[in-house]
């Protein structure tokens, strides 16, 4: 009896990665920072970074090229000065910002996701913000 719950129960496993398109010993890497760049960057900055995204007609100043920031900044990519940018703490509340404040719309989408669930929001919004980065640091010219 112990034997057949244990064979039903690791054919339904096995069953159940297959169905999901998973076998067993593959593993899919997710680029977190690129789907967030593709998710609310691309659009005004570019797939590429280079400032010419669909939007670009549409806006009151020209997107950043996202590509030269290190070379502007003497050769060191500036981690702290995005990080404010994309988070924008430092954004008076009622002062001009061509760039949305991406860290209140991370803190709302995970209130809305998380709900009643126990969730960390300054560890959330540290992690996409930081993912980001990472990503726009990989599309420096070199």
């Amino acid at each position: 009896m112990k034997h057949t719950r244990t064979t039903r129960l690791s054919a339904s496993l096995f069953a159940l990665t297959m169905v999901s398109g998973l076998a067993i010993g593959q593993t899919t890497k997710v680029d977190l920072g690129k789907r967030e760049f593709e998710a609310n960057c691309a659009s005004c900055h570019g797939t590429n970074g280079k400032g010419n995204g669909l939007l670009v007609e549409w806006l009151r100043r020209s997107p950043t090229d996202l590509t030269t920031l290190t070379k502007r900044n003497g050769g060191v990519f500036p981690v702290s000065r995005m990080y404010e940018t994309i988070e924008g703490a430092n954004v008076p509340s009622h002062g001009s910002r061509d760039m949305p404040v991406w860290g209140t719309d991370y803190r709302v989408k995970a209130a809305e996701y998380y709900m009643d669930v126990p969730y960390d929001p300054e560890i959330y919004v540290r992690t996409r913000i930081l993912s980001l980065i990472e990503y726009i640091n990989r599309l420096q010219e070199r």
